[in-house]
């Protein structure tokens, strides 16, 4: 049975540019990593480009989706750096893993800790003391009103995100300075989440009378209502974390 394809046309699994991706490795590769760890890192896209810049790095990137996993070992092996990547199916909670020289987190804090700020600690723990974080992390915009909420995922609460102000403040408060602070804009908010549903879209548009395309069509409309709903509301911030040294 032909089931629907689904995010083929996703660089990265968040809303990342290409042109904020290479300033970003340029970044984080300026102090010159040998050791690199991607939390929650799927399939390592990033993680894989800075690997490539850093030719003397290895990286280690945990998840628990065995189809990402699987994904980045194959694009590891295309580019020639899988004896320097290892992908590993485990969970991110007080993991032995580190220290490394960079951490990436983007998106997936919540694998180290239910709170925002036990996962900054937790960073704090797995970075080498002259090392770096890119923390991806959600903030929102301003304050979304009770029917934007309830437009959202289950349950969501103005509490599931600082402000911006607030989170920079958090990462201070867990032992980092924040090197460099940028925001992901709405263009590319607007092509990640397109992009993710694109391949759907065309599916349920090609096969309407399909045995999955009604279950299909309900999930897609729902992801699209939400984010259209969150969309100029919720940011994701991109902070270069560098580590105050110990006194």
């Amino acid at each position: 049975m032909t089931t629907p394809p689904h995010r083929t046309r996703l660089t990265f699994h968040g809303p990342l540019s290409q042109t904020r991706a290479d300033a970003l490795v340029q970044r984080l590769t300026r102090h010159r990593p040998t050791t690199v760890l991607d939390i929650g890192c799927g399939s390592g896209e990033l993680m894989l480009r800075v690997l490539a810049a850093a030719p003397e790095a290895t990286g280690t990137g945990i998840d628990l989706d065995t189809d990402d996993l699987a994904r980045g070992r194959k694009a590891a092996a295309d580019r020639g750096l899988a004896s320097r990547a290892r992908f590993v199916e485990e969970s991110a909670t007080g993991t032995t893993h580190g220290p490394a020289d960079l951490v990436l987190c983007v998106g997936s804090s919540q694998a180290l800790g239910d709170r925002l700020p036990d996962a900054l600690r937790e960073l704090r723990r797995l970075v080498t003391d002259h090392g770096r974080v890119l923390l991806g992390e959600g903030f929102w915009e301003r304050t979304p009103t009770p029917d934007e909420l309830s437009r959202m995922w289950p349950d969501a609460a103005a509490t599931d995100h600082p402000d911006l102000a607030t989170l920079i403040g958090m990462t201070v408060d867990a032992g980092f300075r924040p090197e460099w602070t940028e925001t992901a804009s709405l263009d590319e908010w607007e092509e990640f989440e397109s992009g993710y549903l694109a391949d759907t879209e065309v599916w349920l548009a090609e096969h309407p009378d399909h045995p999955l395309a009604a279950e299909t069509r309900e999930r897609v409309d729902r992801h699209r209502a939400r984010w259209l709903t969150y969309r100029g509301v919720l940011g994701l911030a991109y902070l270069t974390l560098v580590p105050v040294a110990a006194r």
